[in-house]
């Protein structure tokens, strides 16, 4: 009997995400789902992350809808989400009550699936999502953000994963996001792991450093029961490894990966002049392609090295790269190892940035490092020392409680700003979430609503005249 490994898809998702900033618009993802929903996939990631934002910031387009849209084409697998923990989409903490209402929306909207995680993997901004996840019917997958430090060992993220199954995680995800699981490494960890707890573990990484497919291989020998791939049309370079060159591998060694190779043929041929189109129009940036082995070196996702590189560049200082991803893992150690996923990465090289370019280490120091060294994001890995402290923060207090507990009742207060342009409860929440750009696109949306009988008058009478 062959061993099982299935793939989960994420080119409506991270793929897209990943290689053009998640502009894909919903009108090109509906007529394949079908077929997508026919191929066998694990499951189809097609919401979170940045795809809230840029529908409402830049394609005119509900997200609640476009997650509807989608439910109702995709009849027998499931769909996944990604979920910031306490931060929601967004980039900061949320009230309990606000995480709870948008989860349970969520899962009646139409995921079926919520994978959840904290930048710095402090469990206590999991909870309330991990159990209102449940609560509403959920499944809820914990994930651990992946990073390399003298802390962050095998054994570490073992005990991590046992804390996650203790606090109500029915699955795990290994979640890579710069690319720097090594294929050795990988595949002890997952033994571990698998030896740890009884849920099932999934491997998510992206293929920046050029590592990627090897890593799958290994993690999946060692027992890993999926594996995050994108269609070859979106995949590679900050992107996932492709689906059916992983699938097609796997067969080879003997796994039943329960993909039809014909369906996912017949799926990039569909998105491959779509891909061609955002290349065409400049939005599919040749360097995201571009393989990465610095993110090895330095640790730093491939998106954040671009971001590094263009901010440089715009300010006329791009011979100061180098020392900018030399100064990111010294700010990374100063405070306390954070793995470097949104919104740490952003913030952690920001800081690099500014101690790079003012020449003097912590002469400038952004708000929200101010607040992630007094404890307003969780606890740091590693404790931060105290010198770096007063430096930052002079002699402040830090905060030794789950952050999000400072935080009163939210939803009562964002229902009554915009009671005159939210319809329900899901406008309420894309309010909470991006305040400026949901208000924008709400009342838009007004407008073309009261438009609309304007027009049909207009047309009668029209008519009426022409009879």
């Amino acid at each position: 009997m062959a061993k099982k490994n299935r793939l989960m898809e994420t080119v409506l998702r991270d793929g897209q995400q990943s290689l053009i900033a998640t502009r894909m618009p919903t009108k090109d993802m509906l007529p394949i789902l079908h077929t997508m929903d026919q191929a066998g996939y694990s499951a189809l990631e097609v919401w979170g992350g940045a795809t809230f934002d840029s529908c409402i910031r830049f394609l005119n387009e509900d997200p609640w809808e476009r997650l509807r849209s989608i439910r109702k084409e995709v009849k027998n697998t499931k769909l996944q989400m990604l979920l910031r923990g306490q931060n929601l989409l967004g980039y900061k903490n949320y009230a309990d009550d606000v995480v709870r209402s948008f989860v349970e929306k969520s899962i009646q909207n139409g995921i079926d699936i919520i994978r959840v995680f904290d930048a710095l993997n402090d469990t206590r901004n999991l909870q309330t999502a991990i159990s209102a996840t449940k609560e509403a019917g959920g499944h809820c997958q914990t994930a651990i953000s992946y990073t390399t430090s003298d802390v962050h060992t095998v054994e570490y993220f073992t005990e991590l994963a046992k804390e996650m199954v203790q606090i109500g995680a029915d699955s795990i995800c290994i979640k890579d996001m710069a690319g720097v699981l090594t294929p050795n490494t990988g595949y002890e960890l997952v033994r571990r792991i698998k030896d740890a707890v009884d849920v099932p573990l999934e491997i998510h990484t992206h293929a920046t450093s050029g590592i990627s497919e090897m890593t799958y291989l290994k993690t999946a020998e060692a027992g890993a029961d999926i594996i995050d791939t994108a269609i070859s049309s979106f995949a590679g370079g900050t992107s996932q490894p492709a689906t059916e060159s992983i699938a097609m591998a796997l067969e080879d060694m003997g796994f039943d990966t329960g993909l039809d190779l014909q369906k996912t043929e017949e799926i990039a041929e569909y998105f491959n002049p779509i891909r061609d189109r955002f290349r065409e129009e400049g939005q599919l940036n040749p360097k995201v392609k571009d393989t990465e082995p610095k993110a090895l070196i330095y640790q730093v996702p491939g998106g954040m090295l671009s971001n590094l590189l263009s901010q440089l560049t715009e300010q006329g200082l791009q011979d100061k790269y180098e020392d900018v991803l030399k100064e990111v893992p010294r700010v990374r150690a100063d405070l306390g190892f954070p793995p470097l996923v949104t919104p740490l990465s952003q913030m952690v090289g920001t800081q690099a940035l500014m101690n790079v370019i003012t020449g003097e280490r912590y002469k400038l120091v952004p708000s929200e490092i101010k607040d992630y060294v007094r404890g307003l994001y969780g606890h740091p890995p590693v404790p931060i020392q105290k010198e770096i402290k007063k430096l930052i923060i002079g002699e402040e207090n830090v905060i030794t409680v789950r952050p999000a507990d400072f935080i009163e009742p939210q939803l009562p207060a964002f229902r009554q700003e915009i009671s005159n342009y939210a319809k329900s409860e899901e406008d309420v929440l894309m309010y909470a979430l991006f305040p400026i750009q949901a208000k924008d696109f709400l009342g838009r949306r007004e407008d073309r609503f009261y438009d609309a009988p304007l027009q049909m008058v207009e047309v009668k009478i029209d008519f009426f005249e022409n009879q």
